[in-house]
């Protein structure tokens, strides 16, 4: 290993990531190295480290390779790994755009949840393609203390359970995960979306993401409660023919969520490379003696 590991900082709406380019996926970031350059006090902090390796060069992603040169290999602030991150995508084009390796336009990029479409917008805005959700079936219960409401349950390529609410300091600290049930429903854990109304198809949220607890923004959350407000609103658009649009405020900013009558759903947003520098080698081995 070098004796030195270049790294970048970014965030998307607040959500901010550790930037790791290694193409050749030469650098074996273990759950404890990424806990450790995500820690706000210790390390570089972030909710997530996005890992940055040519499709061909991962075994995850390679047979993604003839769609997608770049594999986005995220991670969550505690180390475990995660199927996708929609704010992490927008940054992750935005690294791309950032070291030359890509231009305004569209930009196709490899995740564990598939190969998502980005588009590069002039003004500076990024969308990107987030997929269709699956509505699994079953009623979902969130808790909060003594409070607990229904909730949806929305699959994005992650899963999240979208509870509707009049307060979202109701939704506590966050930083423990919301008890939700039954737990059958998520086996793998779940990111929790509290949700209230602010104007016609105009909502806000606040999220504990699994793995990061209560975060600034969550790209795929926004999507899972769009698509939850828009079925609550009757405008489904596989049913009513016409595209559904939702603004949906976060803690860190503001991102307008789409999902067109085919099912496919469409996140434009801000993405922002802040500092580069690099991670010193010796300080990571340290740190994980």
């Amino acid at each position: 290993m070098s004796t030195r590991i270049a790294f970048l900082k970014g965030h998307g709406t607040e959500n901010d990531f550790v930037i790791v380019p290694d193409p050749e996926n030469a650098l074996d970031l273990s759950p404890a190295a990424v806990a450790a350059l995500c820690d706000r006090r210790a390390g570089i902090g972030g909710d997530g480290l996005l890992h940055v390796v040519r499709s061909a060069a991962h075994p995850e992603a390679r047979a993604m390779a003839g769609e997608a040169e770049w594999f986005m290999d995220y991670r969550n602030g505690d180390g475990s790994i995660a199927e996708m991150c929609g704010n992490g995508s927008r940054v992750f084009a935005r690294y791309l755009q950032h070291a030359g390796l890509v231009s305004e336009g569209d930009v196709a990029i490899a995740t564990r949840a598939g190969v998502k479409t980005v588009h590069i917008a002039k003004n500076g805005d990024i969308t990107i393609g987030m997929g269709r959700a699956r509505l699994p079936e079953g009623d979902v219960t969130v808790a909060v203390g003594e409070r607990s409401w229904p909730a949806r349950n929305v699959n994005m390529g992650n899963p999240h359970a979208v509870a509707f609410v009049a307060d979202l300091a109701h939704a506590g600290d966050l930083r423990t995960a919301p008890p939700v049930s039954p737990a059958s429903a998520y086996p793998d854990g779940v990111n929790v979306e509290f949700v209230v109304d602010r104007g016609p198809r105009h909502v806000a949220m606040r999220v504990h993401e699994r793995g990061s607890g209560e975060t600034r923004s969550c790209g795929t959350g926004a999507c899972a409660v769009a698509v939850a407000a828009a079925r609550r609103d009757g405008a489904d658009p596989a049913v009513t023919g016409t595209p559904a649009t939702y603004t949906v405020d976060v803690p860190g900013g503001r991102l307008v969520i789409t999902e067109r009558p085919d099912g496919e759903i469409e996140m434009t947003g801000p993405a922002v490379i802040v500092a580069e520098g690099e991670i010193d080698a010796d300080w990571m081995a340290q740190t994980l003696d």
